[in-house]
């Protein structure tokens, strides 16, 4: 275990060094390119369609951050098997560290972007409270989240590659489903139970507790989205496990 947890580190320090080193900006692409991307939700929903009101700029910004780490990690880790297809059939690697090694480079440019963002909230005049802290435990639990996610899209598409067009698609319906540009608690109330089934909408209302509102997320509903990762994670091992020498056939 100890040598696979080694290779994981590696592998991730290496493309992390890759991937500045094939641009002119290098590392500072990470910050560039989630800027533009959040910064073009916010002309269209902020500034031409006048959405939102006081304070949409940081409820809008909260919700991109974190489901930028979200969409990117899945969309790239579910094809991980493929891309990494020419090293599965040369030499034997359990396969579920392909999609962990995705999450883990995600995970890095997501903590980077959310360092400036806090920075960029107390250049703003917001004031740091205790509910920041829960941002510790909000991570962790969208890390297993993403993880499950991924792992599991991972053990799936190799047998039907047809699936990755549905993930995508699906994606694109939850971003808009997850409360990114509406508050949710302000929806009809038995809307809002259906609407926070979807885990990625608990989530960023407790980012936005945490860090907008100064109050704790809901605990029982997070309970309940790190529980659903967790039966995410247990099944893609399970698939990993079982189909692990079939793999170097089917990428």
């Amino acid at each position: 275990m100890q040598a696979y947890l080694d290779l994981i580190r590696y592998k991730v320090y290496a493309e992390l060094s890759a991937e500045a080193a094939r641009t002119f900006l290098g590392i500072l692409w990470w910050l560039i390119e989630p800027v533009l991307y959040m910064s073009v939700f916010y002309l269209i929903f902020g500034v031409m369609f006048q959405r939102g009101g006081e304070g949409f700029v940081y409820f809008l910004l909260v919700a991109l951050v974190v489901w930028k780490w979200f969409d990117s990690s899945i969309r790239n880790g579910m094809v991980s098997l493929e891309t990494n297809a020419a090293v599965i059939q040369q030499v034997y690697q359990p396969k579920f560290i392909f999609p962990v090694i995705v999450v883990l480079i995600n995970t890095a440019k997501f903590l980077f972007v959310m360092l400036l963002f806090l920075l960029f909230l107390l250049i703003s005049g917001k004031q740091p409270s205790i509910s920041w802290l829960a941002l510790l435990p909000l991570i962790g639990v969208q890390f297993v989240l993403i993880a499950g996610i991924t792992s599991l899209c991972a053990t799936v598409i190799p047998f039907v590659p047809d699936l990755k067009w549905v993930v995508d698609n699906g994606l694109t319906m939850l971003f808009f489903l997850s409360g990114v540009f509406f508050d949710i608690s302000a929806l009809p109330e038995h809307f809002q139970g259906w609407l926070r089934l979807n885990p990625m909408a608990v989530l960023i209302e407790g980012y936005r507790s945490a860090l907008l509102l100064g109050q704790m997320p809901d605990w029982g509903q997070v309970f309940w989205v790190l529980l659903f990762a967790c039966i995410l994670i247990v099944v893609a091992v399970g698939v990993f496990t079982r189909y692990d020498r079939i793999y170097p056939k089917l990428v």
